[in-house]
């Protein structure tokens, strides 16, 4: 039988690295909506910021993203989905959260190289502004379109803090908790 495994959390909580290390461990395919999202702002040529903001007057972005998450619940096909709202459109997947204390996610975003699609930041107080700025117009976008609150921890079903996990320590925690091998 399938399963989902939603993960969410903050940018830097290291979704996107566990998420793939997970679907990989587990034979599982993943997606990932940050990708789909950074895709998108690339096209509009937006920052991702720029792109939240015209979420909120453009409701078609959010659907666009969304609706993906209907068709990945209707397949017969294990995922793994690196998303913050995953959660929401696949109720009857296994949700995880990660958390993260804001400066360490800020040096992580800021250290990675590899976020070739996003805006790169001169300094490491900017890209943690810029993260918290990003974060707190997520968390609002959502509560107003969709009505949930992606803060609220009682919509998980697990929730580990990353701050000082490495991302095998992390799905080793999953695997566990949750009996997945």
């Amino acid at each position: 039988m399938a399963q989902i495994i939603t993960i969410s959390g903050m940018l830097g909580s290291g979704k996107s690295t566990v998420s793939k290390m997970l679907a990989e461990k587990l034979g599982y395919e993943y997606y990932s909506t940050g990708m789909a999202f950074r895709n998108l702002a690339e096209k509009k040529g937006i920052t991702v910021i720029e792109l939240n903001q015209l979420s909120f007057q453009d409701l078609s972005i959010d659907q666009e993203i969304d609706s993906s998450f209907a068709q990945l619940a209707q397949q017969n096909i294990s995922y793994v989905i690196d998303s913050r709202l995953a959660f929401f459109f696949v109720p009857t997947s296994l949700k995880i959260k990660l958390d993260v204390d804001i400066n360490v996610a800020g040096r992580r975003i800021f250290e990675d190289k590899c976020r070739t699609q996003e805006q790169h930041y001169q300094t490491l107080a900017e890209a943690t502004a810029a993260l918290a700025k990003r974060r707190a117009l997520e968390v609002t976008r959502w509560l107003e379109l969709y009505g949930v609150n992606i803060e609220d921890l009682k919509n998980f079903d697990l929730i580990i803090d990353s701050t000082n996990k490495t991302p095998e320590q992390i799905c080793a925690e999953i695997i566990a908790h949750c009996n997945l091998l």
